[in-house]
């Protein structure tokens, strides 16, 4: 008897689905059953290429599609109650980053998809880059010692081009700034990596686009285990993508992920030896844009939990953290002052 194949329906046929798409047709196991995108020709463009029904409503496609799991892939805003009607119509929900731009709308998300009885994956695909698995098997393994200092960079290019072309860009109500949007991988990687966040202190400007939230911004994270750490982000690099990195000192190790998107290993020190030094060189990789390659891990995981076989890399309560500490970001900046974690207020 042959594997259950799982249908997948997706809706949000705009940047990031395009990653999707690839993933979702390179893995046996799963396959394309519908898409869904408000923009007429956008949803039957990916319909035709994939050969799969398209619709423009979302309920009609929840209706009439004949699938397992629904990946949301729209504007961050409308995340949570699209993701809330696809488990009420018990479907497992694959959620792009941010799954939710407060915090109450999120656990709105986990409580409906608790409630259901289906899973809810948050798609942090960064954490599945080969270079940073090598970063937190050297964490697991307690080859940095203590760790002193974490830096999360996003040196990244988007033009006025970018916001004109979607008009809920860089919106507080469905997008959130360079902080929600660009950087949310960034900001999750480093609380995955050294440890939850005890508060923050942050300076936000919009100083070149013209969106309501901010396209530049700095943050100092206090760490629970006594590290600090900053996390620098900006989309006015000229003239193009710079960096995307993580760099971790501790006391018997250091290292920098860069590239442009966590993808290669520009320094990698330790006091002692590891076998896992010799595969630095093979982890690095060459994606041809930010999003990188871990979507298609991320489905594997995916499929492994459906069937019964792992647990999700990242599930709802785990993709609220990083929101969490985006929006402690953000009540600095607002603010002026220095913020604690977890929120008191269900921002």
């Amino acid at each position: 008897m042959s594997a259950k194949e799982f249908k997948i329906a997706l809706v949000g046929c705009g940047r990031i689905a395009r990653n999707h798409f690839d993933a979702i047709a390179g893995l046996d196991g799963v396959a394309l059953s519908a898409v869904c995108d408000i923009v007429p020709d956008r949803a039957r463009e990916a319909g035709e290429q994939w050969g799969v029904p398209w619709f423009t409503s979302y309920d009609d496609m929840l209706k009439q599609s004949e699938c397992d799991v629904v990946v949301v892939a729209t504007p961050s805003g409308v995340h949570p109650a699209q993701g809330i009607k696809a488990a009420q119509a018990g479907k497992h929900v694959v959620c792009e980053k941010p799954m939710a731009i407060t915090l109450s709308s999120a656990d709105a998300l986990v409580q409906a998809c608790d409630d259901a009885g289906v899973q809810l994956f948050v798609v942090k695909q960064n954490r599945l880059n080969p270079a940073i698995q090598l970063v937190r098997r050297a964490i697991d393994r307690g080859r940095f010692g203590r760790i002193y200092m974490a830096n999360a960079t996003v040196r990244w290019a988007r033009p006025q081009e970018y916001y004109d072309q979607a008009p809920w860009r860089g919106t507080w109500e469905f997008d959130g700034g360079a902080f929600m949007n660009q950087a949310s991988h960034y900001v999750d990687l480093i609380q995955w990596l050294v440890g939850p966040v005890e508060s923050v202190m942050a300076r936000t400007a919009t100083m070149a686009r013209r969106i309501e939230a901010e396209d530049s911004g700095a943050a100092i994270l206090k760490f629970r285990n006594g590290a600090i750490g900053v996390i620098e982000v900006t989309m006015l690099t000229y003239p193009r993508n710079m960096e995307g990195s993580i760099t971790l000192i501790g006391e018997t190790g250091t290292v920098k992920i860069g590239g442009t998107a966590v993808n290669k290993v520009e320094h990698w020190q330790f006091a002692s030896y590891d076998d896992d030094d010799k595969l630095i060189d093979a982890a690095a990789t060459n994606p041809p844009n930010v999003y990188g390659y871990g979507h298609a891990g991320y489905y594997r995981n995916v499929l492994s939990v459906l069937r019964g076989e792992g647990g999700p890399d990242t599930d709802g309560r785990s993709g609220r953290k990083s929101l969490e500490l985006i929006l402690g970001i953000y009540e600095s900046a607002k603010t002026g002052h220095e913020v604690p974690l977890p929120l008191r207020s269900k921002l």
